[in-house]
Formats: structure tokens, C-alpha cells, sequence
């Protein structure tokens, strides 16, 4: 309400000056009235293109008119007077021409001249750009990646998106305590990561406004940098791997590392709770594997021997099956 006050005084104000200024005449208020609907045309196009956009029209009209005068100077430099006055008539025109064709270049490539971040590339060559890896929400939430980072598995430059940050700090102000939690690790994370001298991390301001999902996004960023994802979201995988993009997915890479467990190994295990068959009790490795022990519901809360009998292995890991040992 208070912008069209604003708006309205200044066509108020057109009128004025026009009239005391211009002439005093119904031209006077004309002219005015025109010249004030411009500026809040102009205001308008200002408050509904981005910043950056307009930032990159006017360097762009600005090297438009540098070789504008380049071209006059090489005009003048021939020294042909019929050239000069023929060139003369037309000079505003080519001005115009080269700051329109320059501001338009910008505008256009501008998304590509966000790519040009020389921090993020480890060097300028392909290879280079392969060893970056975006970091999804579900990775940095998740926090294994720390310890991946620890190891010295990791090499190049991990990346983190300005709107991944963006939804973490939206989840860690979630009114939900669960989701707020989850938020806060993930930042806490993010600054464990950042202060991980074995890890080259970078924040990377860039986004798509006109992509509205965070999986999107990351699989466009990932696109126009050459980068791979590491994740541990199973959608995100399967979209990214559809479109050609490399994922590093971090279950994948846990149930890789996994000791292997055959048929008739013996295991100790504490059996935690009870299964969903009847007599079944349920127990978890160390790395997290759930073992189903045959007739260990009497078990619970005891640790005992069991013989593996057979292995499950299914998209989210591997599940064993056991049956009490000897005693």
C-alpha cells in the first residue's frame, strides 16, 4: 500500500514539475506525467529482475560501448573523409547496437559466468572437474561422510550448494524436534567438515530459481560443473544415474565395506529385542547388520553364540539369519 502512495506522489510531482518546469501548458503536465510513469517503470523492472542480472546488463553495455569507441577510433584512424562523415550519420547507431548486443550476451550467459568460480575447480582441466563431488542433504545429515573424510578416501573438492544450506537451516528452525535435530547435525556437520583439514570444502552460491525441488537442483548443478553426488538418498541415485550424472552413494559404499559373513561362521551377539516371527530374536554387528536369530526371543537381553545359516542381502543392506550355538 504504502509503494503505490509513493508511486501516486511522484506522478503528483510529475505533473508539478512539468508544468512550472517544461511550460505552462497541458505539454508541460504531459511531459511530467511521462517522464514520472518512467521512473516507476524503471522501479518496477529494478524491484522484478535479479540483482545479479542487472549487474551483469550493465557490464555488459559498458564493454558494448567500449567497442563502440574502439570502432570509431579505427573509423577515424582510416582517414578517409568521405568514410568519417558517412560513418558520422550512423555512429549513434552502432553505440546503440553494441551496448544492446553487449547487454544481451550477458544477460544470456550470465548462469554460465556463475560457473566461473576458480575456488571451486581443483584445476582447469576435465579431470579436475570430475574430482568435484556435491554433497545432497541426506550425506551431510547422515555424517558418515566426516569419517570418509578422516580416512583419506576422499580427494578434489567436496561442494556444498547455498540452498542445501538453505533447506538445513530451514529443518534445524523446524517446529518438529525430530526434523530440528536433523537440521543441526547437519550443520554441525557442514562446520566439522569445513574445519577438516584433510577435506578441501567449498560453499557454492549458485542456484536455479526456476527449479523448485532441492533434488533438481543438485542434479543440474552436478550437470553444468561435471561434478558427481554423494548422497545417501535412493531417489536422488536413481534420477541422477537416469541422467548420466555419477553418484557416490554412501549405503552403497557401507555395505561394500562390510566384513563378509559365510554360511557357518560362528558369531557372538547381543540379542537386543523381538523379531516379527514367533521365537525370533533380533541383534545388530557392530556395523550395524541386523541378525535374525532363530528361537532367540528367550535370549533378550543376553549375549550368545550363533551360527550364521543364511545371508539376505537387499537394497538396504544385508539382513543374517542365525540359529543359537553351542552353549
Amino acid at each position: 500500500m504504502i509503494i503505490w502512495i509513493i508511486r501516486l506522489m511522484v506522478i503528483v510531482s510529475g505533473w508539478i514539475i512539468g508544468y512550472l518546469q517544461f511550460t505552462n501548458h497541458v505539454m508541460g503536465i504531459l511531459v511530467g506525467t511521462g517522464a514520472a510513469l518512467l521512473i516507476i517503470l524503471i522501479e518496477i523492472i529494478i524491484d522484478k529482475v535479479a540483482l545479479d542480472t542487472m549487474i551483469s546488463a550493465g557490464i555488459g553495455i559498458a564493454i558494448g560501448l567500449i567497442v563502440a569507441k574502439m570502432v570509431d577510433y579505427s573509423i577515424f584512424q582510416i582517414g578517409d573523409e568521405k568514410v568519417i562523415a558517412f560513418y558520422g550519420d550512423y555512429s549513434p547507431l552502432v553505440k546503440i547496437a553494441c551496448a544492446y548486443i553487449g547487454m544481451l550476451l550477458a544477460v544470456r550467459k550470465k548462469d554460465q559466468l556463475d560457473l566461473l568460480d576458480k575456488n571451486i575447480f581443483p584445476s582447469k582441466s576435465a579431470a579436475g572437474k570430475a574430482l568435484m563431488k556435491i554433497l545432497d542433504t541426506s550425506a551431510i545429515i547422515d555424517g558418515r561422510i566426516n569419517d570418509i573424510g578422516d580416512s583419506d578416501f576422499l580427494d578434489g573438492t567436496l561442494v556444498v550448494p547455498g540452498f542445501v544450506l538453505r533447506e538445513l537451516q530451514e529443518v534445524a528452525d523446524s517446529a518438529d524436534s525430530i526434523k530440528r535435530a536433523r537440521g543441526r547435525r547437519g550443520l554441525d556437520v557442514v562446520k566439522k567438515l569445513k574445519d577438516n583439514k584433510k577435506i578441501v570444502l567449498k560453499i557454492f552460491e549458485k542456484d536455479y530459481p526456476k527449479i523448485t525441488e532441492i533434488d533438481a537442483k543438485i542434479v543440474k548443478l552436478a550437470d553444468d560443473l561435471g561434478a558427481k553426488i554423494i548422497t545417501s538418498d535412493y531417489n536422488l541415485n536413481k534420477v541422477a544415474s537416469v541422467q548420466g550424472i555419477r553418484v557416490l552413494n554412501i549405503n552403497e559404499l557401507s555395505n561394500a565395506i562390510k566384513p563378509p559373513v559365510l554360511p557357518g561362521e560362528e558369531l557372538k551377539v547381543f540379542v537386543l529385542k523381538e523379531g516379527k516371527e514367533k521365537k525370533q530374536g533380533v541383534a545388530y554387528l557392530d556395523d550395524g547388520t541386523m541378525v535374525v536369530v532363530e528361537d532367540g526371543k528367550n535370549y533378550i537381553g543376553q549375549k550368545i553364540e550363533v551360527t550364521v545359516s543364511s545371508i539376505l542381502q537387499t537394497s538396504a543392506g544385508r539382513m543374517i539369519f542365525a540359529r543359537k550355538g553351542r552353549e
